[in-house]
């Protein structure tokens, strides 16, 4: 029959649904086998050994390696700053309530100022930090006024402003560096110690191990220092922080008056980062003492050219002093002066630098009167010394001995071997009339670094040859049980 081929329309529904269901079973088998070939590739594509080529994944933008560093609280690039507050300033302005942008372009302009010594932008910083403060109180503005307090030298403020971070995340490890300069700078060498070691429990890296090298510094451990700062620079992530780790290796090297080593480190920290200006400087404190003071020169003008610090001056100035270039000099000091007063008014405390100045090269009591300010408000080591120092060029030297023993004895925290401070102590002693301890500390200073000053270290060379050789004493004649003639038996030296 003509119909016999046309079934019924429930059979031919029933024939549909079974069709249809294989069809979805099907599919379901595909899936899972693609799945699992997926994973079979996943699993072997990671099993492989990698092939060396280099990866295709684009670099991270400037301003988003500008934002990783300031939040890690690690040297960033200047270009690469510059991108990430135009990033975060223009961000700000369609959300002005964004209080982390706020607390991230803070720490940037605050890093910028450190390294290009522009203050100016120190006021711009605190605003925007405690805008952030305003919207919402977090630890990352609170942590960045603290940096900020510290980049200007007011240590007591660092520390409120630490404490209180500390309080509401403690946690968050990028709070504890600044902490650690703000104990420094107030000589407080067991709370450093403290907080490395809550800093080392809670993180570990190139960041910290560089922490730790400062940390071991000050205590005298030069060699530990070198060795973490070297495994700072070979595991830091970009060539800013690398740079920033290689340079302050090179410092260490100046310490100990190994100049070519010095010099290797602050070449290399160059030619990573051309804006790594204070390696630019230090390689002006080596070539000047390798007796290239025309290189030197050129060196110290490239790193004020672009950051132009109190300390560069001076240093350069008193280049220029040794040479006989008294007028050169007198410009230097000049440029001095004219630093301490821009950084005053970015909010920037430089009486340290410039009472050093005053006691060599302008008023030595100008400089006790400052830097007795500067004790009270942070007394630090660097500050113990720079006051003796002051003290004994205005004719003080019994007080003056007081703060030189605090700046080189180890109990008071002066662990670290600094050929400056020993050359300070030895001259205040001589000048006392306690010839044997003089000359002892001068010959440390000597030893430790032979080329510490241009103008420093030729007077400690002169000094000491003044001193003369150790006198000759006559040795007591002992009789058989070893006693003098006076019946005394003579106690052994410990």
């Amino acid at each position: 029959m003509e119909n016999s081929a046309i079934e019924n329309p429930a059979t031919e529904n029933r024939h549909k649904g079974t069709r249809e269901a294989r069809r979805a079973r099907l599919r379901g088998r595909l899936l899972i086998a693609a799945v699992a070939g997926c994973a079979v590739l996943g699993t072997t594509l990671m099993l492989l050994p990698p092939s060396g080529r280099p990866s295709h994944a684009p670099a991270p933008a400037p301003g988003a390696q500008a934002l990783t560093a300031v939040t890690d609280g690690v040297p960033a690039a200047l270009p690469d700053l510059a991108v990430l507050i135009g990033e975060r300033e223009s961000l700000l302005r369609r959300h002005p309530r964004d209080a982390g942008s706020w607390a991230v372009l803070g720490a940037a302009y605050a890093e910028q100022g450190r390294r290009t010594a522009d203050t100016a932008l120190y006021p711009r910083a605190e605003k925007a930090l405690r805008t952030s403060l305003k919207v919402h109180r977090n630890t990352e503005a609170l942590t960045g006024l603290a940096v900020l307090a510290n980049a200007r030298r007011d240590f007591r403020t660092a520390l409120a402003w630490g404490e209180a971070a500390r309080q509401l995340e403690p946690g968050r490890w990028t709070t504890y560096p600044a902490l650690i300069d703000a104990y420094t700078g107030l000589g407080d060498y067991k709370a450093v110690g403290r907080t490395l070691e809550r800093l080392l429990e809670l993180r570990s890296g190139p960041a910290v191990r560089a922490w730790a090298a400062a940390v071991y510094r000050d205590r005298g451990r030069r060699e530990d220092a070198a060795a973490a700062l070297s495994d700072a620079a070979a595991a830091a992530r970009t060539p800013a922080e690398r740079a920033a780790y290689l340079e302050r290796g090179g410092q260490l090297a100046f310490e100990r008056g190994d100049r070519e080593e010095a010099l290797r480190h602050f070449r290399e920290a160059v030619r990573v980062d051309p804006d790594q200006r204070a390696a630019r400087a230090g390689q002006g404190r080596v070539l000047a003492a390798l007796g290239r003071p025309a290189e030197a020169v050129t060196a110290y003008r490239k790193a004020l050219a672009k950051q132009p610090l109190p300390q560069y001056a001076l240093e350069l100035g008193e280049l220029y002093e040794s040479l006989g270039r008294e007028q050169a000099a007198r410009g230097q000091y000049d440029l001095l002066r004219a630093a301490v007063e821009r950084a005053a008014a970015g909010g920037a405390d430089e009486d340290l630098v410039l009472g050093r100045f005053e006691a060599d090269h302008g008023e030595p009591a100008s400089a006790v009167r400052r830097l007795r300010a500067e004790w009270l408000r942070q007394p630090g080591i660097e500050v113990a010394d720079a006051l003796g120092w002051a003290l004994h060029r205005a004719g003080q030297d019994e007080e003056a001995l007081r703060y030189a023993r605090i700046a080189t004895d180890r109990v008071h925290g002066g662990a670290v071997r600094s050929a400056p401070y020993l050359y300070h102590l030895g001259m205040i002693e001589r000048e006392l009339g306690q010839s044997s301890p003089a000359r002892r500390h001068l010959q440390e200073a000597l030893r430790i670094n032979p080329w510490f000053s241009p103008l420093g270290a030729r007077s400690a060379s002169q000094a000491l040859a003044a001193l003369g050789d150790v006198p000759d004493v006559d040795l007591p004649v002992l009789d058989a049980q070893g006693a003098d003639a006076r019946g005394v038996t003579p106690r052994p030296y410990r």
